[in-house]
């Protein structure tokens, strides 16, 4: 039942109030503060006073102006027409607050997070009189032309369903169906945004998520419903990466969080992605996107909900059957909100000024992605089930999340790269010596890793190469030796190695090139599928087995520079997939008639 409490501000520090009169009030309920309604969260309660956070600037309040709790936590509407949305941190959309006030957003505005004036053609997928539970599908939305949103009984919610709407256009408002009890089922829902969705059982991860980014699918794999981390400092490229790994990636639909970013980088996402294409569909990539712009110089407390806000709409979407990438960019402002507003409630600081429950806060929203069986997806679950076969094989979702981290000065051992490395699968470690020399993405491949490599070794055998197991493990030995004559090499220089050694080297530099460093500006290169990777890596040690037997053979290294091979080679990633094969079997035949003469 909902309540609401009213009180008045007995004390203000920054964005936090504290408030009196507050007696029943509970932890994580919306209050209004002030004249204006400045919208904030209950996160502390001591006996009649309530530790409030405003997610607004709270410069004007004053002691002694009312704060009056909703009785509902901080929640989301979820339902059609969150695609190709921008939302600010607390799901308010950001072009409806540009026009109610301009382009400087008044405080105290607030706006339904969905549309409540536009149609949508409702298909029904169930019947009256029969039973409906957590996951139970009413019917179908054409959200946008390449999905099809289902409408879903929300979790906690079943009985029968006497009352459906037939097939027609409605809003998300309209109340399509009842059940016995008098519960009305609309087209949307609401769900608190710190409480992760409940799902019928989570699956094992063994199946990839594509990046398109060579270092990443091959060398540092993430699992489709896994979780990475992408920590680097200032001007590694991390917001470029994530940005192509929401263009690229294999995810049906992408959650993309601005927490905290400059105000110039994140008007480049709200500029570049409506005009970005589809790789999938040839249609915008808005289309399947959801954009949450919570810049450096919005309230503070604010961002640290924004990360809640994108999650529970990622959430949702699993549910559906579908596979969500959110990213998040970056983990760090939104731990830097928790330790501003720790400090100003007078908290005992840990590391660095930081709560002390900063790793249990990562924790549990790291764990909230995962690859899942939806509620309502299977038969002989406890809940009732009211799918077609057609639909119950769709119904596995993920969410695959991915963090940027900015810890300072490139320095990992700060307590949110660390607190973030103990629970998460991948770490894509950028190097700022990579940077500098323009080699992006910038990976350093000696210090990322991937948890998830062996249990994927079984999909990549089946599905791209059973060849691809033993490329991969060769490219890293290859790398590490050419680490070890690079120590050699800055020891005693170059001359004094043997040319087997300088093939290690000369094949190394090829890699780096050709394999590990990837053009985000060029149409053929900016994606690499898996086929090409294998390729290129194919193609890489044929030309180092070739070499390492002419030098056998008594051929010079400075032979081995001089062929044709090795520039056709150093081009390959220029080709197209398309014209990828024919490139590749060129340069196989220039290999074994240029080398032929070594035999």
């Amino acid at each position: 039942m909902q309540s609401t409490v009213s009180g008045s501000i007995y004390k203000i520090s920054g964005p936090t109030i504290v408030a009196e009169g507050m007696a029943g009030a509970r932890m994580y309920d919306m209050v209004k503060v002030g004249a204006e309604e400045l919208l904030g969260e209950v996160i502390r309660l001591d006996g009649a006073r309530a530790f409030v956070q405003v997610y607004e600037e709270t410069a004007g309040l004053s002691v002694g102006d009312p704060v009056v709790s909703s009785g509902l936590p901080l929640s989301v509407e979820l339902g059609p027409g969150l695609l190709g949305s921008v939302y600010d941190g607390i799901q308010r959309p950001l072009e409806v607050l540009r026009e109610a006030s301009g382009i400087f957003i008044r405080r105290g505005l607030v706006a339904k997070g969905l549309d409540r004036a536009r149609l949508w053609s409702f298909e029904p997928r169930t019947k009256e009189g029969g039973l409906v539970g957590p996951g139970s599908v009413l019917g179908e939305v054409q959200e946008t032309e390449q999905l099809l949103h289902r409408v879903l009984v929300p979790p906690g919610v079943q009985g029968q369903l006497v009352e459906l709407l037939p097939a027609g256009e409605y809003t998300v408002d309209t109340v399509l169906g009842r059940l016995a009890d008098g519960q009305e089922l609309r087209m949307f829902h609401t769900w608190p945004v710190k409480v992760a969705r409940p799902y019928l059982r989570k699956l094992d991860p063994g199946q990839p998520l594509f990046t398109g980014q060579r270092v990443l699918d091959t060398l540092f794999p993430v699992a489709l419903g896994g979780n990475a981390i992408i920590p680097g400092g200032f001007g590694t490229g991390k917001t470029v990466v994530e940005q192509t790994l929401a263009k690229y990636c294999s995810a049906d639909i992408i959650v993309y969080i601005g927490c905290g970013e400059r105000g110039n980088e994140m008007t480049d996402v709200l500029d570049e992605f409506p005009h970005l294409q589809d790789p999938r569909s040839g249609r915008p990539l808005m289309e399947r996107t959801i954009l949450i712009a919570n810049t450096s110089n919005m309230p503070v407390a604010a961002r640290e909900a924004s990360i809640y806000t994108g999650i529970a709409m990622a959430e949702y979407y699993r549910d559906q059957g579908f596979d969500v990438a959110l990213m998040a960019d970056s983990t760090s402002r939104w731990a830097e909100a928790m330790r501003e507003i720790a400090s100003r409630l007078e908290e005992m600081p840990g590391e660095e000024g930081y709560p002390t429950y900063l790793a249990s806060r990562l924790a549990a929203f790291y764990e909230r992605a995962g690859r899942v069986v939806p509620l309502g997806s299977e038969a002989g679950s406890s809940q009732p089930v009211l799918r077609s076969a057609e639909e119950t094989a769709q119904q596995v979702g993920s969410v695959t999340v991915v963090g940027a981290v900015s810890p300072p000065g490139g320095d990992y051992s700060e307590p949110v790269t660390q607190a973030s490395q103990r629970v998460v699968g991948a770490l894509w470690a950028l190097d700022a010596t990579l940077a500098y020399r323009r080699h992006y993405p910038a990976i350093n491949w000696n210090r990322s890793y991937s948890l998830y490599s062996d249990g994927l070794k079984g999909w990549f055998n089946q599905n791209v190469s059973p060849e691809w197991e033993m490329l991969r493990t060769r490219f890293f030995q290859l790398m590490k030796k050419d680490g070890e004559l690079q120590e050699v090499v800055q020891l005693v220089g170059p001359d004094a190695l043997q040319d087997s050694d300088k093939v290690y080297l000369e094949v190394a530099r090829v890699a780096r090139l050709l394999f590990l460093q990837q053009n985000a500006f060029s149409e053929n290169d900016a994606s690499c599928s898996y086929e090409k990777q294998l390729g290129i890596l194919r193609s890489l040690f044929d030309f180092h087995d070739y070499a390492s037997k002419a030098i056998a053979a008594d051929a010079r290294i400075d032979d081995i520079r001089e062929t044709a091979s090795l520039e056709q080679l150093l081009r390959l990633n220029s080709f197209s997939e398309q014209a990828f094969g024919d490139a590749e079997s060129g340069l196989r035949e220039q290999m074994q008639k240029e080398f032929a003469r070594w035999k």
